[in-house]
């Protein structure tokens, strides 16, 4: 959650930036490691490089990538090391230079993350193919007017067929089109009916802003108009789009999105699962006329090097990511979509911990250009913000097809139970089996991957646990393995007991995906089964062929983890189960679990009836009377969000108050426990913050190392990173592999 200081600030880092270079300055590198400091350099034979360029310098005993930083920052600035010591640049880069608006919202990040600027430059130089001589793609095309060769043959013929359009193909690709080997692709290249060439290098489309007309409803149009203008308004501002699931929020802000583009802005629009897109890449080519450029994990390390390029010389037009996509070096953005805004998926807690919704404010900021948080299920930090007149808030209150929200009701386990060695009650499953026979599709959701997640000896109690972590092993018996979910560590499902040698007693508790698609299998065996989970589908591709299925109604009963609940527009599905409502409410320590639940319960059922006829949901829990069960079920969202501003104020918390974690991890268990105790003690004193702790983490162990949290807590005008900078100046540096990391506004409290 940002302050308004904080963004009042944002160029106020105590750099001198006025002096212009002269041409025997030292050049202040930047290195992309975890320090916070540049190096000086000499200038290259070739001139004085430009602020943001990448060059090559002598670091240590290696050959580093740097940036050229427009200042001094760190112990540069303020120790000046005698020309004669400094190392020569060795080479400037022919690669795009980073533009100076990436420089100050690196410094922000490292200064309101307290992380090493090192490694906020690192998320910039994401794609390493950029640093590599490029390297000339070669392919086969036809020879017009070739003679054919004497002996022909079937496979010939296709490859020819194939050929003749004219276009340049690597021969992996004309031989898998023509059914037929590389030898008989190389065959027609010797006998000269195909030549060698080098393939043109792919350009990105440029989406076309009024390739087409939509009609909105009056809301809609509303709405659309609110966007409009403020990008017509050329300066900063933040817009809360807040539509109930199925209101069209996605084609409203597309028309944000076209008038940035008839300016000749640059667009990022962030979702939280770029790899579930399908449906909104097609969306997007229906009002664009061609897809926007993709930036995720999934790419190709090549294909990641040319987009990069791409938008940093302004050819990419409209970037849809995922949140590194925060970091690409725009050379001219003017728009930020952030869809799902809500979502926990924009946090990162690993090295630079961060939240990209809160970034993409600070970057609209600093390039004073608006912003859209676009959600269903607003984050309530948006909701105060959106109260307080700090963001201006359009609503949708209705679905676009003229449908109602589903009906959602509960099913109270302790009153329905399943049948013994089932997950289902009753009623759901005779629901299912209605749907079924009207043609209707239903969705079963159930956040928890694998088959099981515990697996014990029946005859011992013997439970087994990761060997690395204080969690127990998943069971995943379509892989036939027992995973860690925190570490990777994996063995087989073992025959008999580790502990006391019993054979067949290894017994599965509790269910995940695999074990109610077991179920369903058994109690429909004619239906049409999709089970969407991200351990299971190894590929982009075949992720969104599945999806691709489901939206076609070639799947008669989908089952997943909460990738379910992430945009998806499925028309035939009627009906939505909730197999355990009550998972996210047992995180005790989190004081964001009931708007967790609440938002993905919410986005979960919104997925039922969307297209004409209305849904229906049914959430199995234990408790109904539950506040966040009782506004579900009701569809009382606006008491549920009064509720929760009010606990936040009582306690202080976001946004109300300011938290911030100091996570302590060791190889040893009393050392991580002693060396968190003395950082609580070096604590500098202060009347209004709080420093609790430290306390054993909840997941005590990861990837063996044990971890103990202190929380710091304050009112939300109060100076956290200052404070957090003079605590951990007085502490000693931490020896040998011990660590310790700080996260801002954390998200996560396990």
């Amino acid at each position: 959650m940002l302050w308004r200081r904080d963004l009042d600030n944002l160029l106020d880092l105590g750099v001198d930036r006025t002096a212009d270079p002269v041409a025997n300055d030292p050049v202040p590198v930047l290195l992309p490691v975890a320090l916070d400091q540049t190096y000086d350099y000499l200038p290259p034979a070739t001139g004085m490089p430009q602020p943001g360029s990448f060059v090559t310098v002598p670091f240590g005993n290696q050959t580093r990538i740097g940036i050229v930083w427009d200042a001094p920052c760190g112990e540069a600035a303020a120790k000046k090391v005698a020309p004669k010591r400094l190392k020569e640049i060795l080479e400037v880069l022919d690669v795009p230079p980073l533009p100076v608006l990436s420089l100050r919202f690196a410094e922000w990040i490292s200064n309101y993350t307290l992380s090493p600027l090192g490694m906020v430059s690192r998320m910039m130089m994401s794609a390493r193919e950029v640093f590599e001589p490029a390297k000339p793609r070669f392919g086969v095309a036809a020879v017009p007017g070739a003679a054919l060769p004497p002996r022909m043959t079937p496979a010939r013929e296709r490859a020819l067929e194939i050929a003749s359009d004219g276009l340049i193909r690597p021969k992996a690709t004309l031989a898998r089109a023509a059914e037929c080997t590389s030898g008989v692709v190389d065959g027609l290249v010797t006998a000269g009916c195909l030549v060698e060439a080098a393939i043109p290098e792919k350009r990105c489309p440029k989406p076309e802003p009024l390739h087409t007309t939509v009609e909105f409803s009056e809301a809609q149009e509303r709405a659309v108009e609110g966007l409009r203008s403020a990008v017509d308004a050329a300066n900063f501002s933040v817009t809360l789009l807040d539509g109930v699931t199925g209101s069209g929020k996605t084609e409203v802000y597309f028309e944000a999105v076209a008038r940035a583009l008839q300016e000749g802005r640059q667009v990022l629009i962030m979702l939280p699962e770029i790899a579930l897109t399908s449906q909104f890449l097609g969306r997007f080519e229906a009002r664009f006329g061609c897809p926007p450029v993709e930036w995720h994990s999934a790419l190709a390390s090549a294909e990641r090097g040319r987009l990069w390029k791409a938008v940093a010389t302004g050819e990419a037009r409209v970037v849809v990511g995922a949140r590194s996509a925060l970091f690409l070096p725009y050379s001219d953005l003017g728009l930020i979509v952030v869809d799902e805004e809500h979502d926990g998926g924009f946090k990162q807690d690993d090295r630079v911990n961060y939240h990209a919704r809160d970034m993409s404010v600070v970057r609209a900021h600093m390039g004073d250009f608006p912003v859209v948080l676009a959600s269903a299920t607003p984050a309530i930090e948006s909701h105060v913000n959106a109260r307080s007149g700090k963001y201006r808030h359009l609503i949708l209150p209705g679905r676009f097809s003229g449908t109602e929200l589903p009906e959602i009701e509960a099913i109270d386990l302790r009153k329905e139970q399943p049948d013994k060695g089932r997950w289902l009650a009753p009623r759901l499953a005779e629901e299912m089996a209605r749907c079924l026979e009207r043609g209707q599709q239903s969705l079963l959701f159930l956040n928890r991957r694998g088959y099981a997640p515990l697996t014990l000896c029946r005859a011992c109690g013997h439970r087994l646990e990761c060997p690395q972590c204080t969690a127990w092993l998943v069971e995943h018996r379509f892989k036939k393995r027992l995973d860690c979910h925190h570490c990777g560590f994996s063995l087989p499902v073992p025959d008999k007991c580790r502990k006391c040698g019993e054979e067949g007693t290894m017994t599965a508790c509790g269910p995940g995906v695999e074990r109610v698609a077991e179920e369903v299998a058994d109690r429909f065996p004619e239906a049409r089964i999709a089970l969407l989970s991200s351990d299971l589908i190894p590929s982009l591709t075949e992720m969104r062929e599945i999806i691709k299925r489901i939206e076609s109604n070639q799947t008669d009963i989908i089952i997943g983890t909460q990738l379910v609940a992430k945009g998806h527009h499925f028309p035939n599905l009627n009906l939505v189960g909730i197999v355990d409502g009550d998972l996210g409410l047992a995180q005790g320590a989190d004081p964001r679990a009931g708007e967790r639940t609440f938002q993905l319960l919410h986005q979960v059922t919104g997925r039922a009836g969307r297209a004409m006829i209305r849904g229906r949901a049914f959430i199995q829990t234990h408790l109904p009377e539950h506040p966040v069960m009782a506004a579900i079920i009701s569809g009382d969202r606006e008491a549920f969000i009064e509720r929760e501003i009010m606990n936040r104020q009582a306690g202080l918390l976001p946004p109300y108050g300011r938290l911030a974690a100091l996570i302590v991890s060791s190889r040893d268990k009393e050392t991580a426990q002693l060396i968190a105790r003395d950082i609580a003690h070096r604590a500098p004193p202060a009347d209004r913050l709080q420093v609790l702790g430290p306390a054993e983490a909840p997941i005590a162990v990861i990837r063996g190392r044990h971890r103990w949290r202190l929380l710091v807590k304050a009112p939300r005008e109060i100076d956290m990173q200052g404070y957090l900078r003079e605590w951990l100046s007085r502490l000693p540096p931490l020896k040998g592999d011990n660590r310790l990391s700080i996260d801002i506004d954390p998200y996560s409290f396990l």
